[in-house]
């Protein structure tokens, strides 16, 4: 339900934002000479969805996500506000995945649907120096389970076990592991451009099938699920690209300020003498497949260069959501999603599709804002 606060609140991070994005859309890097992503400044960020239901029949809900990630390193979540004709409006959490979210039901008769969420965050360029070891906090027993757990989509036995475990032959240590099982990902997987979305993210059915194309939530679960085989904790992270890269390379930005197509995930891997590290093997056949001017080698400068930095670092120009998987939506009685990384929307017919905004019909659109 709107309120004054949410409709001040949304006002002012417009106005701030508002003589930002033109210009930092403007002022896109130069070609790409390295990438190697430092501790950077920290940078904030506003996403604003807007979600109109097109058929509104029956009981009609939405569910959006908002930051519930949150790592002291390089993202800190910030606050949401909403505007909405909806019945009732609340964030809320899945207590099983983690993920929170706007919930919102519609009244019966709604002839048209709509909320316009606005999301803030904070962010940086991050990378460990995996040639110092250090003394991190151990992880949690509980995180250190959930971050080693099968999912419904990534199992940990089967023919994932035996195919990490094949990878990792021969090799001692977490660090030497997880490097042997990045390497393979990079050498053996390809960016398929005729995957739905950011795909499904079934790893057991891509062995399976051979064919080990895709797009980031398949290639960066498989990573995951055989660094979790392992029994090393790994987790996806599910976003959203927000602004162009600053190391210039066009596939691995926002270039524009509509991002409502721009999701993405990332990976990150628990290290005992590191902590958490990112890790985007998926986004080194990204460049590979889409960098200009397209479909280069894996030995092509850009590709060597990505592939170096992003075993252990990233940019700072994503906004993160959650690292849930098996997301039961509340109020929703049919299955439970793989992951929550675009917004959902109900109707007497079921779930709508998430991957098809015109229809649904939703746009995101993302700025960098001055704090």
């Amino acid at each position: 339900m709107t309120t004054r606060r949410d409709l001040l609140k949304a006002g002012a991070l417009a106005t701030v934002a508002a003589a930002l994005p033109r210009e930092a859309f403007a002022q896109q890097a130069p070609a790409p000479q390295t990438f190697t992503p430092a501790v950077g400044k920290w940078r904030s960020y506003q996403i604003v969805t807007t979600v109109e239901i097109l058929k509104p029949e029956g009981r009609v809900q939405a569910w959006l996500p908002v930051a519930s990630f949150s790592n002291p390193d390089w993202f800190r979540p910030g606050e949401n506000s909403w505007t909405t004709n909806a019945r009732s409006a609340a964030l809320v959490r899945d207590p099983h995945s983690g993920a929170d979210m706007l919930h919102l039901v519609f009244a019966d008769g709604e002839t048209a649907p709509r909320v316009e969420l606005t999301s803030r965050a904070t962010s940086r360029e991050w990378a460990v120096d995996l040639t110092r070891p250090g003394r991190p906090m151990p992880l949690d027993p509980k995180e250190h389970a959930r971050n080693t757990a099968p999912t419904d989509l990534i199992p940990t036995d089967g023919i994932v076990k035996a195919t990490s475990d094949k990878i990792v032959a021969g090799k001692a240590g977490e660090l030497e592991k997880v490097r042997a099982i990045f390497e393979w990902i990079v050498e053996n997987t390809y960016r398929n451009p005729a995957t739905r979305g950011c795909g499904i993210g079934d790893i057991a059915a891509l062995l399976r099938s051979g064919d080990l194309g895709g797009k980031c939530a398949d290639l960066n679960a498989l990573f995951v699920g055989l660094v979790r085989a392992q029994g090393i904790p790994a987790r996806d992270i599910y976003g959203l690209r927000v602004v162009p890269s600053r190391f210039g390379y066009k596939s691995l930005g926002a270039n524009s300020e509509t991002v409502t197509k721009a999701q993405h995930c990332r990976a990150e891997v628990f290290l005992s003498d590191f902590g958490w590290v990112p890790m985007d093997p998926a986004d080194v056949r990204k460049v590979a497949l889409e960098e200009p001017p397209g479909k280069l080698a894996l030995d092509d400068p850009k590709v060597a260069a990505a592939r170096k930095a992003l075993f252990g670092g990233w940019e700072g120009n994503w906004f993160a959501f959650n690292t849930a998987h098996d997301v039961a939506l509340p109020g929703f009685e049919g299955p439970r999603l793989g992951f929550l990384m675009y917004p959902q929307a109900a109707n007497a017919a079921g779930l709508l599709d998430c991957l098809d905004p015109d229809t649904f019909k939703y746009v995101i659109r993302a700025s960098e804002i001055a704090v």
